[in-house]
């Protein structure tokens, strides 16, 4: 199956690009954060290998559209995030990482910002999801300044079963 190709994005201060191989070490720097991995549904990462399969599985369909968030200033990889389309349900998800010392500047809202025109801009986009743990309050700001409010509560729990949160999903209908 050939790889989805996905155009550079840019905003303010991020450069929006597909993540690569040769990024396990930036993404260990997040994905091996106990800090950024406490609500996360991955467990922590113990190595940049870790990520290997996650991104060698990136890019294989056109419902998943996930982007390395690249500081403009310095070129540093500080996170990733994007949109994530589930046909049954006709609904778009959110979801995003960023390095603990990128946290409450406003890049992800930013960037996600961006990748939300990108898809409407191929898509239509009827429902934009996402769920938070209770708990995680940086999530829930970036939900509202996408314009997302309450819409139930649910929960969910980490890939491996270790743990389990209760949590709100957020929704904007477009």
């Amino acid at each position: 199956m050939a790889k989805i190709e996905l155009p550079k994005l840019e905003t303010e201060r991020l450069i929006l690009r597909p993540l690569l191989l040769n990024d396990l070490e930036a993404i260990f720097k997040w994905t091996g954060d106990a800090r950024v991995n406490k609500y996360m549904i991955y467990p922590l990462y113990k190595s940049p290998e870790d990520g290997r399969e996650w991104i060698e599985g990136l890019y294989e369909d056109a419902g998943k559209i996930d982007y390395g968030f690249v500081l403009k200033e310095t070129g540093e990889l500080i996170g990733s995030g994007g949109l994530y389309y589930y046909s049954d349900i006709d609904v778009w998800s959110v979801g995003y990482n960023l390095a603990y010392d990128y946290w409450n500047k406003g890049f992800t809202t930013e960037a996600i910002q961006a990748i939300l025109k990108y898809v409407q801009s191929k898509n239509e986009v009827h429902v934009l999801a996402g769920t938070f743990a209770v708990g995680n309050e940086g999530s829930r700001r970036v939900m509202e300044k996408l314009g997302m409010t309450f819409y139930e509560d649910t929960e969910y729990s980490k890939l491996d079963g270790s743990v389990s949160f209760k949590a709100k999903t957020y929704h904007k209908v477009f």
